[in-house]
């Protein structure tokens, strides 16, 4: 088989002789479509090198071709040579010649001799670039582990290229690594020494890395100032830079970055609450100038979600006290970290109401508000204070006591009665009383059209319209809506408030939150429905009689129940004497120190339960409150003092007939007992008021002044009157005005005169005349010469 197969391939000479020209010609055309499909495969294995190259950049090179297989690049050549053998050269015609020559140069380069480096058609040059790639690739091959290659230059061939290595004289691999572990620990001990800063060194290059630091976070915040929606993405940059990894300035960075985010966010965000697109507003076509405001505000929403967990983790962190893998941050520093993430809180908790995640901020202050730690205890009850006082709606106010009142109740009511004295901060002036009520005071509604041609004429129905428009537009103005939702929410709140008071007043009567409870209580009363109000003060009065309280909580019982009698319960009929009673004996109980709050409870307390119902008071009751108040006020201090004339001032203009008190000849029936505790059987009216005389003495001027006005019997003209800034304040300011908390007179107490002064007798004046001249010739008489040793008396002592 093989030698027929060989005797087609080769002709012989005469068989050549014989063959027509159109043979020849189509034997020329089989020979260039076999050319032409050696081109196609040349082409795939151009392309299958190329992989293989771009495969070696990112791995070691591994052997582009098995040697083994057959190579198509020798068969061709192999057939070209017994093509040019069978077919000598002078038999051919010079076309024929020529055209063989251009396809010899049209074949691949396996065809070529390699000894011309000249390009002949385009495919070269992206086969140099293969080359060059090839160039390159890192020359580490897959070796075997105990021969080391060393790799040389590539050599190309018709087959490809091929790699050359040579063998490296093999080393034992474990001496090797004996080697390298005793080279690792000198370079380190090099390296220590170099890295051992002096601590003045280490100073300077911490206060270089910090301000480096500051710089950049300056520049961040000044970029994303200037144009937010521009320089969103730098909040995230900036927002990274709060897992700062060097330990020298970690800290201090940390806190400089989460208290500028905290003025970022505070100037960046928009006066409304972000909601999230809907997917048919995300398909609709819209222009790039609401495009860019959506990126901006997804970004914004984002950034200020991450920040805010960020700022919670640093709370955990601190709360756990676990240290972490990083130790970046000692466990010292945790609690700095801590105070700072809660002051941005707190922050943002007061600037942000409207903002989205603000119930999240709640629902993280309010549990630090009964926390361990007093200074963030007391920042956290601050910011909700301000919270109250600033919000006019009472959305938020909302918000924060339900959270308030859930935590309350769900520690069994133990925590710091700072919280609930955050209630007494609330803006509620008004509630909806009745639905009945709110149902009458409903605006009137809008005319139908149908209405309107009914009951007007053509002309009353333009006239109506234009008044319906104008009205409209007035609502619009005044935000009369918002009124009535204001009304909603306050009554809600108050509704909570109050759900919370009484149920520390029936389960938790012995709690220290009594105090805020009675407070909150005495401001808010005349909010409270009528149909408690019987319940409530037999409540009240039960607290009083337990004896349990303090002096303080009781006079908080007092003023609750006076200032639910004084609003909505002037309709009932109760007679509130025992109330009366119980202060009339808590006044000698008042503490005369430094603790000095009851005092303003009692002023607050005596307003309310004499001067506004001046109509209930009997005379002997109001004699008997002045007596016991003006000898309250002798052993107070001065501002105390000055708050209780003021109130018997008052006293003495609502009830004329006590002037009696200042007449020493005045008699009646009875003898005035001071130490009984009914004011009403105490027989007040056979005694005078002497201690006005000896506070007439007292050393702080306006107490002074205030019982020498009294003596005159409280005149409003003439010279003893009082002048305008004290006859015009109440008892109360006046307790503010002249306060010692500062450890200061107000006004300074005079020195004492120093004409006094000159004629005491100083120096010798005081000696006898005889006396000095003794003295004197004494002293002359002592010799200096002599050497003083005092040693000798010394030891004589230790003897």
């Amino acid at each position: 088989m093989k030698a027929r197969r060989n005797k087609k391939q080769v002709p012989s000479f005469r068989k050549l002789l014989k063959t027509s020209k159109v043979k020849l010609e189509n034997k020329l055309k089989n020979k260039q479509f076999k050319q032409q499909s050696t081109l196609k495969k040349y082409r795939k294995e151009q392309r299958k090198l190329r992989q293989a190259v771009r495969d070696a950049v990112s791995k070691k090179p591994v052997p582009l071709e098995d040697p083994k297989e057959k190579r198509p690049g020798k068969r061709i050549e192999r057939e070209e040579e017994e093509e040019e053998e069978a077919l000598p050269l002078d038999m051919m015609d010079e076309d024929d010649l020529q055209l063989m020559k251009d396809l010899g140069q049209r074949a691949s380069f396996l065809t070529r001799d390699l000894s011309s480096s000249e390009p002949i058609h385009a495919k070269k040059r992206k086969h140099e670039r293969v080359i060059d790639k090839y160039e390159k690739i890192p020359r580490t091959l897959q070796t075997a582990p105990e021969k080391e290659l060393i790799h040389l230059l590539p050599i190309k061939d018709k087959s490809g290229i091929i790699p050359q290595t040579r063998e490296k004289p093999v080393i034992d691999s474990n001496q090797d690594e004996e080697d390298q572990e005793e080279t690792e620990p000198e370079e380190e001990i090099i390296e220590e020494p170099i890295r051992e800063l002096t601590l003045e060194e280490h100073l300077i290059e911490r206060k270089k890395k910090l301000q480096e630091k500051k710089m950049h976070i300056a520049a961040l915040a000044s970029a994303i100032i200037s144009d937010p929606e521009s320089n969103i993405k730098k909040l995230k940059e900036l927002r990274s830079m709060l897992m700062e990894q060097d330990p020298d300035v970690a800290v201090t960075v940390r806190k400089l970055v989460t208290v500028s985010l905290m003025e970022l966010f505070k100037d960046i965000t928009p006066s409304y609450k972000i909601r999230p697109l809907t997917e048919a507003e995300k398909s609709t076509k819209i222009r790039k100038e609401t495009q860019k405001l959506r990126e901006f505000e997804e970004g914004l929403v984002s950034q200020y979600k991450f920040y805010l967990e960020n700022l919670e983790q640093m709370v955990k962190d601190w709360k756990q006290r676990k240290l972490k893998k990083s130790n970046v941050v000692s466990l010292k520093a945790y609690k700095g970290l801590a105070e700072v993430a809660v002051k941005s809180l707190c922050e943002l908790l007061v600037a942000l109401p409207h903002f989205n995640f603000h119930n999240n901020i709640i629902v993280l202050i309010v549990p630090l508000m009964n926390d361990v730690s007093k200074s963030i205890s007391e920042m956290c009850c601050e910011a909700v204070k301000k919270l109250f006082k600033q919000d006019k709606l009472g959305q938020a106010s909302l918000g924060v006591i339900k959270v308030i009142s859930g935590f309350v109740k769900g520690r069994n009511y133990e925590v710091r009665p700072e919280m609930l004295k955050t209630f007494l901060c609330l803006r509620i002036k008004e509630v909806e009383v009745k639905k009945d009520t709110e149902d009458i005071n409903k605006p009137k509604k809008f005319m139908t059209f149908k209405e309107k041609r009914k009951s007007l004429s053509r002309m009353q129905r333009k006239w109506k319209k234009a008044e319906e428009k104008l009205e409209r537009e007035l609502r619009e103005a005044e935000a009369s809506e918002s009124t009535e939702k204001k009304l909603k929410l306050h009554t809600e709140t108050l509704n909570i408030v109050f759900v919370t008071y009484f149920r520390i007043l029936k389960k938790a009567q012995r709690s220290p939150l009594l105090p805020a409870v009675l407070e909150g209580l005495a401001k808010f009363a005349h909010l409270i429905n009528v149909e408690f109000f019987d319940d409530l003060l037999v409540v009240l009065h039960s607290l009083i009689e337990s004896g349990d309280l303090s002096y303080q909580e009781s006079l908080h019982c007092v003023q609750t129940a006076f200032h639910i009698l004084s609003g909505q319960g002037d309709v009932l009929n109760i007679d509130p004497m025992k109330f009366y009673t119980h202060l009339y004996k808590t006044l000698f109980k008042l503490h005369a120190g430094a603790t000095n709050e009851g005092v303003e409870i009692v002023l607050q307390c005596l307003d309310v339960m004499l001067t506004k119902r001046r109509k209930q008071v009997s005379q002997q009751r109001a004699l008997a409150f002045i007596k016991r108040l003006c000898t309250l006020a002798l052993h107070v201090l001065p501002n105390s003092s000055i708050g209780i004339l003021a109130t018997n001032r008052i006293l003495m203009h609502t009830f004329p007939k006590t002037d009696l008190l200042l007449d020493n000849e005045s008699q009646g029936s009875g003898v005035f007992l001071p130490e009984l505790e009914e004011p009403e059987y105490c027989n007040a009216q056979n005694t005078a008021l002497w201690e006005l005389h000896a506070l007439r003495r007292h050393y702080h001027p306006i107490v002074q002044r205030f019982a020498a006005h009294l003596i005159a019997g409280a005149p409003s003209e003439g010279s003893e009157a009082l002048k305008p800034e004290l006859s015009r304040r109440s008892a109360a300011e006046l307790f503010e005005a002249y306060s010692m908390a500062a450890m200061t007179f107000n006004p300074p107490v005079e020195s004492s005169n120093s004409k006094k002064k000159d004629k005491v007798l100083q120096g010798d004046s005081f000696l006898h005349e005889d006396l000095n001249q003794l003295v004197k010739r004494h002293c002359n008489e002592v010799s200096t010469q002599l050497p003083l040793d005092f040693t000798k008396y010394l030891e004589t002592s230790l003897r």
